[in-house]
Protein backbone atom coordinates (compact mmCIF):
# COMPACT_ATOMS: atom_id res chain seq x y z
CA UNK A 1 0.00 0.00 0.00
CA UNK A 2 1.17 3.67 -1.14
CA UNK A 3 1.96 5.78 1.78
CA UNK A 4 2.76 9.61 1.46
CA UNK A 5 3.99 9.51 5.20
CA UNK A 6 7.70 8.77 5.49
CA UNK A 7 10.27 8.88 8.92
CA UNK A 8 10.13 12.42 8.95
CA UNK A 9 7.57 13.93 6.81
CA UNK A 10 4.13 13.62 5.88
CA UNK A 11 2.47 15.23 2.36
CA UNK A 12 -1.20 16.53 1.94
CA UNK A 13 -3.31 18.29 -0.38
CA UNK A 14 -3.66 22.20 0.62
CA UNK A 15 -6.33 23.39 3.25
CA UNK A 16 -7.22 26.81 3.75
CA UNK A 17 -5.50 26.92 6.69
CA UNK A 18 -2.13 27.08 5.03
CA UNK A 19 -3.19 30.52 3.53
CA UNK A 20 -0.59 32.50 5.58
CA UNK A 21 1.97 30.04 5.06
CA UNK A 22 1.92 30.04 0.91
CA UNK A 23 1.40 33.54 1.25
CA UNK A 24 4.51 33.94 3.28
CA UNK A 25 6.17 31.37 0.89
CA UNK A 26 4.81 32.87 -2.03
CA UNK A 27 5.48 36.40 -0.79
CA UNK A 28 9.72 35.39 -0.16
CA UNK A 29 11.76 36.88 -3.00
CA UNK A 30 14.11 34.84 -1.59
CA UNK A 31 12.65 31.62 -4.05
CA UNK A 32 11.67 33.76 -6.95
CA UNK A 33 13.90 33.10 -8.71
CA UNK A 34 13.39 29.45 -8.74
CA UNK A 35 9.81 29.51 -9.01
CA UNK A 36 9.66 31.76 -11.63
CA UNK A 37 7.01 34.53 -9.43
CA UNK A 38 7.59 38.27 -10.76
CA UNK A 39 5.64 40.03 -8.92
CA UNK A 40 4.04 39.34 -4.88
CA UNK A 41 0.53 37.57 -4.25
CA UNK A 42 -2.43 39.36 -2.31
CA UNK A 43 -4.03 37.00 0.36
CA UNK A 44 -7.45 37.34 -1.86
CA UNK A 45 -5.53 36.13 -4.76
CA UNK A 46 -4.27 33.22 -2.97
CA UNK A 47 -7.34 32.39 -1.02
CA UNK A 48 -8.79 31.87 -4.51
CA UNK A 49 -5.95 29.66 -5.68
CA UNK A 50 -6.71 27.53 -2.26
CA UNK A 51 -10.45 27.16 -3.42
CA UNK A 52 -9.38 25.46 -6.69
CA UNK A 53 -7.04 23.70 -5.14
CA UNK A 54 -9.09 20.52 -4.87
CA UNK A 55 -9.02 20.13 -8.89
CA UNK A 56 -7.60 16.89 -10.20
CA UNK A 57 -4.26 16.92 -11.66
CA UNK A 58 -5.85 15.46 -14.70
CA UNK A 59 -7.92 18.68 -15.64
CA UNK A 60 -5.55 21.23 -14.28
CA UNK A 61 -2.00 19.50 -14.57
CA UNK A 62 -0.18 20.00 -11.27
CA UNK A 63 -0.55 18.43 -8.15
CA UNK A 64 0.61 20.64 -5.63
CA UNK A 65 1.19 19.09 -2.02
CA UNK A 66 2.43 20.41 1.91
CA UNK A 67 5.53 18.48 3.02
CA UNK A 68 5.11 18.65 6.76
CA UNK A 69 7.02 18.01 9.69
CA UNK A 70 6.18 15.59 12.72
CA UNK A 71 3.90 17.96 14.25
CA UNK A 72 1.39 18.25 10.78
CA UNK A 73 3.32 21.80 10.30
CA UNK A 74 4.17 22.72 6.79
CA UNK A 75 7.44 23.32 6.29
CA UNK A 76 7.45 22.92 2.24
CA UNK A 77 5.53 22.30 -0.75
CA UNK A 78 6.01 20.14 -3.64
CA UNK A 79 4.60 19.69 -6.96
CA UNK A 80 4.45 17.87 -9.89
CA UNK A 81 3.73 19.98 -12.94
CA UNK A 82 3.13 19.92 -16.76
CA UNK A 83 1.71 16.81 -16.57
CA UNK A 84 1.43 15.21 -19.83
CA UNK A 85 -0.63 11.87 -19.38
CA UNK A 86 0.08 11.15 -23.19
CA UNK A 87 3.81 10.88 -22.52
CA UNK A 88 3.28 9.76 -19.48
CA UNK A 89 5.70 12.39 -17.53
CA UNK A 90 5.56 15.55 -15.13
CA UNK A 91 7.94 17.60 -13.62
CA UNK A 92 8.64 17.53 -10.18
CA UNK A 93 9.76 21.17 -8.27
CA UNK A 94 10.52 21.33 -4.29
CA UNK A 95 11.03 24.09 -1.79
CA UNK A 96 11.55 23.91 2.03
CA UNK A 97 10.72 27.55 3.10
CA UNK A 98 12.56 27.81 6.36
CA UNK A 99 16.45 27.23 5.73
CA UNK A 100 16.82 25.60 9.04
CA UNK A 101 15.07 22.87 7.73
CA UNK A 102 16.87 22.17 5.14
CA UNK A 103 20.19 19.59 4.30
CA UNK A 104 17.64 17.71 7.11
CA UNK A 105 16.15 14.80 4.78
CA UNK A 106 12.73 16.31 4.60
CA UNK A 107 13.50 17.11 0.54
CA UNK A 108 14.85 13.81 -0.21
CA UNK A 109 11.72 11.71 1.79
CA UNK A 110 9.47 14.16 0.00
CA UNK A 111 10.97 13.41 -3.48
CA UNK A 112 11.37 9.63 -2.79
CA UNK A 113 7.30 9.58 -2.00
CA UNK A 114 6.18 11.95 -4.28
CA UNK A 115 8.12 9.50 -7.32
CA UNK A 116 6.68 6.74 -5.58
CA UNK A 117 3.39 8.29 -6.17
CA UNK A 118 3.76 9.59 -10.01
CA UNK A 119 5.30 6.17 -10.60
CA UNK A 120 2.83 3.22 -9.31
CA UNK A 121 -0.30 5.45 -9.08
CA UNK A 122 -0.30 7.61 -12.17
CA UNK A 123 2.17 5.39 -14.08
CA UNK A 124 4.47 8.40 -14.84
CA UNK A 125 7.63 7.07 -16.61
CA UNK A 126 9.59 9.89 -16.20
CA UNK A 127 9.69 12.77 -13.64
CA UNK A 128 12.06 15.61 -14.64
CA UNK A 129 13.52 18.44 -13.19
CA UNK A 130 14.88 21.96 -13.44
CA UNK A 131 17.75 23.31 -11.30
CA UNK A 132 19.74 26.81 -11.85
CA UNK A 133 23.29 26.03 -12.30
CA UNK A 134 25.38 26.89 -9.32
CA UNK A 135 22.39 25.53 -7.22
CA UNK A 136 24.11 22.96 -5.16
CA UNK A 137 21.98 21.45 -2.79
CA UNK A 138 19.81 21.35 -5.39
CA UNK A 139 21.76 19.45 -7.46
CA UNK A 140 22.91 17.35 -4.79
CA UNK A 141 19.32 16.27 -3.85
CA UNK A 142 18.30 15.44 -7.45
CA UNK A 143 21.33 13.50 -8.30
CA UNK A 144 20.88 11.85 -4.62
CA UNK A 145 17.58 10.50 -5.64
CA UNK A 146 18.72 8.84 -8.52
CA UNK A 147 17.78 11.90 -11.09
CA UNK A 148 20.48 11.97 -14.15
CA UNK A 149 21.71 15.01 -15.55
CA UNK A 150 20.52 15.01 -19.46
CA UNK A 151 20.81 18.32 -20.75
CA UNK A 152 21.80 22.27 -20.02
CA UNK A 153 20.02 24.89 -21.12
CA UNK A 154 22.10 27.93 -21.68
CA UNK A 155 20.99 31.32 -20.76
CA UNK A 156 17.32 29.97 -19.87
CA UNK A 157 17.16 32.66 -16.48
CA UNK A 158 17.59 35.85 -16.69
CA UNK A 159 17.85 36.97 -13.04
CA UNK A 160 19.60 40.05 -10.95
CA UNK A 161 20.80 41.44 -14.25
CA UNK A 162 22.16 38.10 -15.64
CA UNK A 163 21.45 35.00 -17.33
CA UNK A 164 21.69 31.47 -16.18
CA UNK A 165 21.80 27.82 -17.12
CA UNK A 166 19.81 25.71 -16.13
CA UNK A 167 20.13 21.89 -15.53
CA UNK A 168 17.43 19.48 -16.98
CA UNK A 169 17.59 16.43 -14.77
CA UNK A 170 15.68 13.10 -15.20
CA UNK A 171 14.20 10.02 -13.74
CA UNK A 172 13.01 7.29 -15.80
CA UNK A 173 10.59 4.41 -14.17
CA UNK A 174 12.49 1.27 -14.98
Amino acid sequence: MLSLKGKYIALRGLEPTDLDFLYELENNTEIWEISGTTAPYSKHVLELYLDNAHRDIYDVKQLRLCICNPEGRAVGLIDLFDFDPKNFRAGIGIVILDKGNRNQGLGAEAIQLVSDYAFEVLNIHQLYANVIEGNSPSIHLFRKMGFEEVGLKKDWIFSNGTYKNEILFQKINT
